[in-house]
């Protein structure tokens, strides 16, 4: 399947909003570092391997059916995406620049929840890059 319903999406964004504000709230970092891993495991494994796809599958089926789907490769750019941010944000706390990494966690945790509400930064940005791309290859030939 080269679609990815839209519900999956939603229950992954609304993960990364959820994480991002419980570390920021209780101010542990470590919370960051699980959605990292959360995160590269459904880059890594496709979305099934997303811990907060499985865990809302079960109560999302009979929305699913009915439901809008996602490019899968639209998925993955926006994916890598999030790990680059929470990437960022482990370095900075990594040296010790806190503040930084939640700033920077924070920004990942609004694009995704201006994602929930149905403005997909991400997908512009991908549509941006292959507009770049296709206009470059439009010029060497």
């Amino acid at each position: 399947m080269n679609e990815i319903p839209v519900p999956y999406l939603r229950a992954n964004q609304t993960g990364i909003v959820a994480f991002v504000i419980l570390a920021v709230v209780i101010q542990n970092p470590f919370i960051v570092a699980l959605l990292w891993l959360i995160e590269v495991s459904g880059l890594l494994f496709a979305a099934k391997a997303n811990l907060f796809i499985r865990l809302a599958k079960p109560f999302l089926t009979k929305w699913v059916a009915k439901s809008q789907t996602e490019a899968r490769e639209l998925t993955r750019f926006n994916n890598t995406l999030a790990v680059i941010f929470l990437t960022l944000s482990l370095i900075l706390f990594g040296l010790g620049l806190s503040l930084a990494g939640y700033i920077v966690a924070g920004l990942l945790a609004i694009v995704a929840f201006v994602a929930i509400c149905g403005y997909c930064l991400g997908c512009f940005l991908y549509f941006q890059y292959k507009q770049f791309r296709n206009r470059n290859n439009c010029t060497r030939a």
